[in-house]
């Protein structure tokens, strides 16, 4: 592993079965990608633990995994709520202009003429395009909070992951 940043690309959320299963939520596209990131870099108790995923499948709507070691429910309840990261330089190189979510995430979001509106909190998905779900700070021009479409060129207008910021051609009415 390098010395680079890491990347959050979901979270265990809670057991399954009593074989030290474990239900995964992946911020993936395709969410099974995910399973391919093994050894995974768990966040426990504030400290990051490598461990390897024995197995992983999808099942349902949504993915299980067995982490290596984890053999029954209760070693597999210590890792529920545990962020799942891995190091970016394991990550596939992306093309001009894309950007993982990960990379947007607590990004300051500025309007065309300077008014700061937020910093980016999390992205969701809505199936026409993805969101950027901006929460007020105490800099920005009020407290609320602004769902803004990700749409580059039409309302994004520039990101400066250097200066942490986005540019967006937005009414802060809205």
């Amino acid at each position: 592993m390098s010395n680079g940043s890491l990347v959050t690309l979901g979270k265990i959320t809670t057991l399954y079965g009593v074989r030290g299963w474990v239900k995964v939520h992946s911020s993936t596209e395709p969410m099974e990608n995910i399973l391919s990131y093994s050894p995974w870099m768990l966040k426990i108790g504030g400290e990051w633990k490598s461990i390897d995923v024995e197995s992983g499948r999808l099942h349902g709507k949504g993915l299980i995994a067995k982490l290596a070691g984890v053999d029954d429910r209760e070693q597999a309840r210590l890792y529920c709520g545990a962020e799942i990261a891995v190091d970016e330089s394991r990550l596939p190189q992306l093309e001009e202009g894309e950007y993982y979510w990960s990379q947007l995430e607590k990004l300051l979001v500025y309007t065309l003429s300077d008014e700061l509106l937020g910093r980016v909190d999390h992205l969701m998905e809505t199936g026409a395009n993805d969101v950027l779900v901006v929460r007020g700070t105490a800099e920005s021009i009020d407290r609320r909070e602004r769902l803004i479409p990700y749409l580059p060129d039409r309302v994004i207008k520039e990101i400066d992951l250097e200066k942490g910021s986005i540019r967006v051609d937005w009414d802060p009415e809205f």
